[in-house]
C-alpha cells in the first residue's frame, strides 16, 4: 500500500519547494564543487594507503575531508533552516518541522 504523500513545502526566501523526498537546493553548484572535491580528496588517500604513505599525513587529510563534509553538512542544514523550516513555520506546520530539525543537528552533536 503506497503512503499518503506529505505536502509540498515552498521555502519563502527562495520560492524553491520543500518535499521530503525532493528539494531544489539554492547553492546546488557549490555544493556539488564541494562534494567532487572531497571525492578526490579521498581517493588520494586511498593512493596514499596503497603507497604505504606515512600515517600522519594520511591522517591530515583524513582530518581535511572531515572538515569540508561539515562545510557541507552546514550549509545543508542552513539552506534547510532558512527554507523548509521558516516555510513550515509561517504556514502553521513549525512544531513537525522543528522537531525534525532537532533530529537532525542531534545527528552532528555526537
Amino acid at each position: 500500500m503506497k503512503s499518503p504523500e506529505k505536502p509540498v513545502r515552498k521555502a519563502p526566501a527562495t520560492g524553491k519547494e520543500c518535499h521530503p523526498q525532493r528539494v531544489v537546493q539554492p547553492h546546488k553548484a557549490a555544493l556539488l564543487k564541494r562534494l567532487n572535491r572531497i571525492e578526490g580528496q579521498v581517493r588520494g588517500i586511498a593512493g596514499m594507503i596503497a603507497q604505504d604513505r606515512y600515517c600522519v599525513d594520511i591522517l591530515t587529510q583524513v582530518s581535511a575531508i572531515q572538515s569540508a563534509l561539515d562545510a557541507v553538512s552546514m550549509q545543508l542544514l542552513e539552506d534547510h533552516t532558512q527554507g523548509c523550516v521558516q516555510s513550515a513555520i509561517k504556514s502553521g506546520r513549525g512544531e513537525d518541522a522543528i522537531g525534525e530539525l532537532m533530529q537532525v543537528i542531534g545527528k552532528f552533536a555526537r
